[in-house]
């Protein structure tokens, strides 16, 4: 599948620090420092509606550190699925009375042009689950192999508790599983399971849906066994981080590690399982199915400047949960326009300190907004609001520019 176009960063003069994220597993910050390239996978969208600011903040977020990654003289290999098959995207189809593969594709693409408009680097590989079914029909077969694969009415269910470490990505207990695991596409009172637990791999063909053909008869991949598949295909296995928003913790990202460390007799998914937090509109957290939602691409089509979406979406840290709100973002467009009037000057307050500050910060789990406020300290000293720029630098607002696109994805 095609990714979308990424953005040309420029090169910075100084190099970043070791790159440390919460991982989610330990609850404790991890230090990320591979000695080739940086490994990456983050669970894309399921295409059957717009981007909305809950997507974009994620994205935002990756974004972030895989920029972080590359300041810090790492190559980054980073991988993104395209959920382009799976229920919800087939009851929207459905309803709206469009066919399935239009729907995906239409959707898709508007999230490329999200996506590049917020300038976000794209994937190296950007791959859906459709294209990915020879890859989840192999994995499965291992799964058999290692006898951890059972049938229910012609589906294919994994037993979790083969992993031993099932469990150790959420640290949740099994009565908050129970609970979380139908509200998040789970079956735990399927006649027949083993476990209430247990998570599908393969489905068989149901009239009116589509299929493909496996060694089991017709049918479709399940959700988890999808990213399993195409991360273990295109990083391997102990890659640096799997990410996604918070709301995949548990059951997919505690799903996918159980596969994959199975398969790969007991080796380690992922280094660190880092998770973004969730965005909430009018009190709730977004969502398709409340319909509380802002969409990026309507901002865009209103002409609001993307860069102010962006900067809304950096002014709060990558793990924290928080509510939209148009005032925020009329700040953001205020604060952009400041920035520019700072950077059109060309000479300024000294550039080195706030490079510095900011790859600093970046580094220290993502801390976008203290880089932030970095740079209004910068800005309003070039601006001469403060009394902070005893000297003049002449190269300050090309400096500061650089700095912008290169670690926090600001084109201003």
């Amino acid at each position: 599948m095609r990714a979308w176009s990424s953005p040309v960063v420029p090169p910075l003069s100084v190099r970043g620090p070791v790159v440390r994220v919460h991982d989610t597993a330990t609850g404790q910050l991890a230090a990320t420092d591979p000695q080739g390239a940086a490994r990456m996978y983050v669970c894309g969208i399921t295409p059957y509606d717009a981007t909305h600011m809950g997507h974009a903040a994620t994205y935002v977020g990756f974004d972030l550190l895989n920029r972080a990654w590359r300041n810090a003289g790492h190559e980054v290999t980073y991988v993104q699925n395209v959920t382009d098959v799976d229920d919800p995207l087939l009851e929207r189809a459905a309803k709206v009375h469009v066919d399935w593969v239009e729907l995906a594709e239409r959707e898709t693409e508007l999230f490329r042009t999200d996506m590049e408009a917020l300038r976000i680097l794209a994937p190296d590989q950007y791959v859906g689950a459709v294209e990915s079914i020879p890859l989840v029909i192999a994995l499965i077969e291992r799964l058999q192999e290692a006898g951890v694969v059972y049938e229910v009415e012609g589906d294919l269910y994994f037993s979790v508790t083969a992993d031993p470490a099932f469990g150790q990505v959420s640290g949740w207990d099994r009565e908050t599983m129970l609970k979380i695991f139908p509200e998040r596409g789970g079956d735990p009172d399927r006649a027949g399971k083993r476990d209430p637990l247990d998570c599908v791999l393969w489905l068989a063909e149901r009239p009116g849906e589509p299929s493909w053909d496996s060694p089991w008869g017709k049918g479709r991949p399940g959700w988890h066994i999808e990213c399993t598949a195409i991360a273990l295909e295109h990083l391997g296995t102990s890659f640096d981080v799997q990410g996604g928003g918070s709301d995949l913790v548990f059951p997919h990202h505690e799903m996918c590690a159980a596969e994959a460390q199975v398969a790969e007799a007991g080796t380690r998914f992922a280094q660190a399982y880092v998770h973004a937090g969730m965005v909430a509109y009018d009190g709730e957290k977004m969502s398709k199915s409340r319909g509380n939602l802002v969409f990026v691409s309507a901002l865009r089509m209103s002409d609001v400047d993307p860069m102010a979406i962006r900067l809304v979406l950096l002014a709060h840290h990558y793990r924290s949960d928080w509510e939209w709100t148009d005032d925020q973002l009329w700040d953001a467009v205020d604060r952009v326009a400041q920035w520019r009037k700072a950077l059109a000057l060309g000479a300024g307050a000294p550039a080195a300190p706030v490079v510095e500050n900011v790859l600093a910060a970046l580094a220290d789990d993502l801390d976008a907004p203290r880089a932030l406020a970095h740079v209004q300290d910068w800005v309003d000293a070039t601006l001469g609001t403060t009394g902070l720029a005893d000297t003049s630098d002449d190269e300050a607002g090309a400096t500061v520019m650089q700095l912008l696109d290169a670690a926090l994805g600001l084109r201003l």
